[in-house]
């Protein structure tokens, strides 16, 4: 989808890296530069933002098409919901996040660094605790990043509530990319 595009009305987008929102206005000029886990970023004369997909129409009506399409492929391919609870299944989950910049979603970029599933609660499901970081310490996005994994593991069924808390320590390093992720990447 690397194609010239127009926002076709005002919308809200996140500003990446920052991690803030800004509206931008019709006739903005974009291009899609990533689109996976469901959101989309876009390049402009501005720099880059995050699209939520709610606000893809405002790229027009091929491009949202093409884009719910695509997401929609993606989570049929991904879907894990009627699978058994499993730590695996968590860590499905979260690999349905990826950092806006970076074509790599968050567990083959070594950003998790704890997964805790609590014991059964009465109705059967389950508490989730996640330690994460970000690949650098100044990065806006990390809220965003961090509330997409919750947002995903909060979805499986088995699960009641997720926590997903930012540390810095260890501070992460590129030798923490899954050989996945370094593959995706062209590291190897």
């Amino acid at each position: 989808m690397d194609q010239d595009l127009t926002l076709t009305r005002e919308t809200t987008a996140t500003i990446i890296p920052e991690g803030t929102e800004e509206i931008l206005p019709a006739g903005t000029r974009a291009s899609i530069s990533q689109a996976l886990g469901g959101t989309v970023t876009i390049r402009t004369d501005s720099g880059l933002f995050r699209l939520a997909s709610k606000d893809w129409d405002a790229l027009g009506a091929a491009a949202a098409a093409e884009l719910k399409a695509a997401s929609s492929k993606a989570e049929a391919d991904a879907d894990i919901t009627a699978e058994p609870f499993s730590e695996a299944i968590v860590w499905e989950a979260m690999k349905q996040c990826f950092d806006p910049e970076i074509p790599v979603n968050i567990v083959d970029l070594g950003l998790i660094y704890d997964l805790s599933i609590g014991e059964a609660e009465a109705d059967g499901r389950h508490g989730i605790a996640v330690k994460m970081t970000l690949t650098a310490q100044g990065c806006g996005m990390g809220p965003v990043i961090a509330d997409d994994a919750r947002q995903r593991i909060e979805a499986l069924p088995a699960v009641s509530r997720a926590e997903v808390e930012i540390i810095w320590e260890p501070e992460w390093t590129p030798h923490m990319i899954s050989e996945a992720g370094r593959a995706k990447l062209g590291l190897e």
